[in-house]
């Protein structure tokens, strides 16, 4: 038998301690793991906002400093302006056409799919990805980006730095430019609509 691939569908805005121990105990399984770090595209732009600073490439560079090529990190779970498109879930054929892109480039025959949210799997059961029963663990990455946006404002070396392994605090201290950049922003420009994160630029 071949092996299983486990599709981890995530922000990692950014890399925390609490994501690298899901994926490590997901390469300890055995599981051939491809990790989805979610874009919003607008006129071939990526669009980030203080809830989502860090882009596509600058969080691939943090999992893959974390585990190299052991891991397929890739940009199959992106959004498309107008987002609206997508919603509702499930009834949306957007919707179903970007469950399709996620899957198009896993090998494996045979796959399964991560989140410790309850709602999340629910979902992800609907749409046939297989959800693994599991915990959400502690660590938030919504707490670190408050961390750094303090840090960044107020110049006190904050304890985020206890929250995310080491090679993520260096490839985050290389961009610090972008966590100043939203540090000044008064506004996220983010909404949430059904649960579900979405920046505002691009949304209709």
């Amino acid at each position: 038998m071949g092996r299983t691939a486990v599709l981890y569908l995530a922000h990692l805005n950014p890399v925390t301690k609490a994501h690298e121990s899901i994926i490590s105990s997901l390469l300890e399984r055995d599981y051939s793991v491809y990790v989805f770090p979610v874009r919003f595209i607008k006129d071939n732009r990526e669009i980030n906002t203080k809830s989502f600073p860090f882009s596509f490439e600058q969080r691939k560079e943090m999992v893959e400093a974390l585990f190299g090529n052991s891991v397929t990190v890739l940009p199959d779970y992106t959004f498309y302006a107008p987002f609206a498109k997508y919603l509702p879930p499930l009834l949306s054929s957007k919707s179903w056409e970007l469950r399709n892109q996620i899957v198009s480039h896993v090998k494996e025959g045979k796959f399964v799919s991560y989140t410790g949210d309850k709602a999340e799997r629910l979902m992800l059961k609907i749409y046939r990805l297989n959800p693994l029963k599991a915990d959400r663990l502690e660590i938030s990455a919504t707490s670190v980006k408050e961390m750094l946006y303090r840090e960044a404002r107020e110049g006190d070396r904050g304890e985020w730095r206890q929250m995310v392994p080491p090679q993520v605090v260096d490839a985050i201290e290389r961009n610090w430019s972008v966590v100043e950049k939203f540090a000044r922003e008064q506004d996220d420009a983010t909404m949430r609509v059904m649960g579900m994160k979405f920046p505002r630029e691009g949304y209709k």
